[in-house]
């Protein structure tokens, strides 16, 4: 994996969890604007509308650079208008980054990779 599509990951994890929050902190403000006079709303509204746009822009980003299938981007694409799906996409997204890592240790990096593991 060359650093643009590693950073294009990376983005897209950074992203998931806060827009997973302000989405949750968005429905409790939209209930309690019913049942109170606390109306945060517009704000959190707000903070959850730019965290959106950022993950389904860094979703198009790293879509592009990993060529992942249709399946896979559709999966991203639908976690992110879950409640709590950006808490899955961030967990998905460090488990490939770490299978990748792993593969690049033991596999990939030859003797210099072996080495430093048994050090």
């Amino acid at each position: 994996m060359d650093i643009r599509t590693a950073s294009a990951l990376h983005r897209l994890r950074l992203v998931s969890a806060p827009e997973a929050v302000s989405f949750l902190l968005l429905l409790v403000c939209s209930v309690l604007k019913r049942t109170t006079d606390f109306n945060a709303v517009p704000a959190m509204g707000m903070i959850h509308g730019v965290l959106f746009i950022l993950y389904v822009v860094f979703w198009a980003l790293a879509w592009q650079r990993t060529r992942w299938s249709f399946g896979t981007a559709a999966l991203y694409f639908v976690l992110s208008v879950l409640p709590t799906g950006g808490f899955f996409a961030e967990r998905k997204l460090k488990r490939a980054a770490d299978e990748e890592v792993a593969s690049r240790v033991l596999g990939g990096a030859g003797g210099a990779g072996e080495a430093k593991v048994g050090a």
